[in-house]
């Protein structure tokens, strides 16, 4: 490597929403940061390719923790910094089928933890919710209030433009090559040159394994999983329909837009790092799956896309300094809950580079969220 190019308190790799939150909030505390993203555009992987919801019962205890603690933000619409409303309100239905009534008690004991209202359904009232359910195939349903749909676009958009405001320096097309401890800190030589900084946030998603090579950091077995989705017309009136899903999550279908509906087999297949694709037969599942408990008579699709959806081996995520490697930051392998947990997981990173730990839960979480809970396996 030569002579860094540039310089900057923190180097953030990656650009969606995991990498852009984390520069919005770092630099609100009086870091300087540029952060680098491969891609022509920062939302070119999975930020882009997300059909998010705000579901405060959905993942881990711990994933719930950090999206209640996420809330205000979101509820605040990027406090002020997102152009239209970020949450836009959206039951959950979750349904079931004769002899799987067992999985709706699930759900109802994880709302409980969130203390968000739930009411049980028969077979009629599911059908009142949505008319397109199959009464001979469910049994049974929970619906789940408090729910929305993200507008995932408006609220990464909403960070670019707080992060610039703050004066974060964003870099497209700024591939990571190699990473090397210099002194008491980094030197990030990337396509377009080199930068020198003190601390390096590893926020690349399904490539934050690959990213932690570089650093000489070990591996900790991020798991990118694909998954698969799909829209489809219907002639139902179904505006105001509900995110409905199977409890045993081996489907879901939502409203999207006058006239359609977006659909998913609810699939997690192991993957690598790269362009995710949708396959034919995970297509062909999903319909399968819609079909099978609905009247919808799905025959054809309009438009079909996957994405990656990156976990931890615990599937928590992993927020913190590597306990070997001084000044490499892990903000990784959020999920499922990526979105919704974004503005909390973005507050703690700053803090704990800035050496401090917040007050309250979010601080509570932090050994939680270590890396070093996997150093000791």
């Amino acid at each position: 490597m030569t002579g860094p190019r540039d310089a900057a308190d923190v180097v953030v790799i990656g650009g969606g929403i995991a990498g852009i939150s984390a520069a919005f909030e770092l630099a609100g505390t009086g870091h300087e940061v540029v952060l680098v993203e491969r891609e022509p555009t920062l939302t070119a992987h999975s930020t882009g390719r997300s059909a998010a919801q705000f579901l405060a019962s959905y993942g881990e205890a711990t994933n719930r923790r950090l999206s209640a603690a996420s809330r205000q933000f979101l509820d605040s619409n990027a406090d002020g910094l997102a152009d239209s409303d970020v949450l836009l309100p959206r039951n959950v239905l979750w349904v079931a089928p004769a002899r799987h009534e067992a999985q709706l008690e699930e759900r109802l004991r994880a709302n409980a933890t969130t203390g968000t209202p739930c009411d049980r359904l028969d077979v009629d009232e599911a059908m009142q919710v949505c008319g397109a359910l199959d009464s001979a195939w469910v049994a049974g349903a929970v619906l789940e209030h408090g729910g929305f749909d993200i507008d995932v676009a408006g609220l990464h958009q909403a960070y670019v433009r707080g992060a610039r405001s703050r004066g974060v320096k964003i870099l497209r097309q700024h591939g990571v090559r190699g990473l090397a401890s210099a002194g008491d800190g980094w030197r990030v030589d990337t396509d377009a040159g080199e930068f020198s900084c003190r601390v390096v946030v590893n926020a690349a998603g399904a490539w934050t394994d690959e990213v932690a090579a570089l650093a000489g950091a070990c591996k900790l077995g991020m798991r990118p999983l694909r998954r698969t989705v799909f829209t489809f017309s219907t002639s139902y009136d179904c505006d105001n329909w509900p995110l409905v899903i199977s409890a045993d999550e081996s489907f879901y279908f939502k409203p999207e837009g006058p006239g359609q509906l977006l659909g998913s087999p609810a699939d997690e297949h192991p993957d690598r790092p790269g362009d995710a694709r949708p396959r034919e037969v995970d297509v062909a599942l999903g319909i399968e799956a819609v079909n099978r408990a609905t009247t919808l008579s799905i025959r054809a699709v309009r438009s079909t896309w996957a994405g990656l959806r990156t976990f931890s081996p615990d599937s928590v995520p992993v927020v913190g300094f590597d306990p070997y490697v001084p000044g490499f930051f892990w903000c990784a392998g959020q999920g499922g809950t990526g979105i919704q947990t974004a503005p909390a997981v973005a507050r703690l990173t700053a803090a704990l580079i800035g050496g401090e730990i917040p007050a309250g839960d979010l601080g509570a979480l932090e050994s939680q969220l270590s890396p070093k809970r996997f150093a000791a396996v």
